[in-house]
């Protein structure tokens, strides 16, 4: 979104941490801050605790930490015309509305995920007795905001529920993040050891709690014997556990890949027959999974291990890129796999309706204008 915005023409600075997501490792030398120049945005990162294991204490640390630094860049400086903050972590919404009452200027909040959601349903240690309060926090600063943007319209009951006015709501849209790969489809698969003959069912992305993924390992349990394989590429607090589980899985049926960069990712993507969505049964409207947009370019068919009534059903439903089936149901998502790869021509309607959906609806050109227009609409509201 920065860089987007940079290269429209507007001067950008971004306050942020250091990567670590989502390996949940911080990823290159120690620094408590550094600044840099990164395609027209100016970038300013400060040190801030990541947490091994997860739970209540260790989210709040995270969270305290990154507030704490982020507070730290700002100040006497050139006032900006507008200040965004995104949501997750809580620590963007707070820097932001620090940082708009000390500029005075307008707040614009961004909720990728809703973390008083999160806390309720994601099934952490601790997470209930702090989902009350993390709602409260979050519905404040959403009050306190000019403009709120929202990646699905699930969000929408729960902000104006929580005392949000309903004409400062605005839907806008995450998109396929990544550079195209030129690589063959068949290539790919050689790359990544993939038998010709093979029918991959890949799950890409974080493996953390709130995806689930032992649905996944059961459900590789589950297939018949053939070629219908189950692959999880990435990283996550969580993969030790999962490999520890699938090591008992017999004849090949799962496997675990590292994290791609962009350009690999998307042709890892590609060269696959089924693309995963998994999620704990508890997750219903607290996030729309970011990594959808890639999945519904990619062109392949998605099946959605989820609640029926989260965001990621919809989604998929309202793209017509796949099949949605009850999450914590191994054997029915067993099932679906292999009747899709008994029904190619049904696999293929799906993966050409999710592409289709990816460039009507979620192209970065047409996404990044739903962000100035949602900026530009804060600043002109407040006098």
């Amino acid at each position: 979104m920065a860089e987007g915005l940079a290269a429209a023409g507007h001067g950008v600075t971004a306050v942020t941490g250091y990567p670590h997501y989502p390996q949940w490792r911080r990823q290159g030398p120690f620094r408590l801050f550094s600044h840099e120049r990164r395609h027209g945005v100016t970038v300013r990162r400060r040190w801030h605790y990541v947490p091994r294991a997860h739970s209540a204490l260790h989210r709040l640390l995270y969270e305290i930490t990154l507030t704490a630094g982020g507070l730290t860049a700002i100040g006497a400086r050139r006032r900006p015309d507008a200040v965004v903050g995104v949501v997750p972590s809580l620590s963007g919404g707070v820097i932001a509305a620090v940082a708009a009452m000390v500029y005075r200027r307008p707040l614009v909040l961004v909720f990728q995920d809703l973390m008083g959601r999160a806390a309720e349903q994601s099934g952490y240690a601790g997470g209930s007795r702090v989902a009350r309060t993390l709602s409260r926090f979050e519905l404040a600063l959403a009050r306190r905001a000019d403009a709120v943007g929202i990646i699905t319209p699930g969000f929408r009951q729960y902000l104006e529920a929580g005392g949000v006015a309903p004409e400062r709501i605005h839907r806008v849209r995450n998109w396929h993040l990544g550079a195209p790969s030129n690589q063959e489809r068949a290539e790919t698969r050689r790359a990544l050891g993939w038998p010709e003959d093979a029918f991959i069912c890949l799950h890409a992305g974080n493996m953390g709690h709130k995806q689930g993924l032992s649905n996944l390992v059961e459900a590789a349990r589950l297939l018949p014997g053939g070629p219908v394989r189950i692959v999880l590429a990435g990283d996550g607090n969580e993969r030790e556990r999962l490999e520890r589980e699938a090591a008992n899985v017999p004849g090949g049926r799962i496997a675990f890949l590292g994290p791609r960069a962009p350009g690999a990712y998307e042709a890892m993507l590609a060269a696959a027959d089924v693309l995963l969505v998994n999620q704990l049964p508890a997750v219903s409207d607290m996030a729309l999974p970011s990594k959808l947009t890639s999945y519904f370019a990619a062109g392949r068919p998605v099946v959605a291990a989820v609640a029926a009534e989260s965001e990621a059903a919809h989604e998929v439903t309202l793209a017509g890129a796949g099949i949605v089936v009850p999450a914590g149901e191994p054997a029915q998502l067993a099932d679906v796999l292999v009747s899709l790869h008994r029904e190619p021509g049904k696999a293929e309607t799906f993966g050409e309706a999710g592409r289709a959906y990816a460039m009507r609806a979620l192209s970065r050109d047409a996404a990044l204008a739903e962000y100035e227009a949602m900026i530009r609409s804060a600043i002109g509201r407040t006098p």
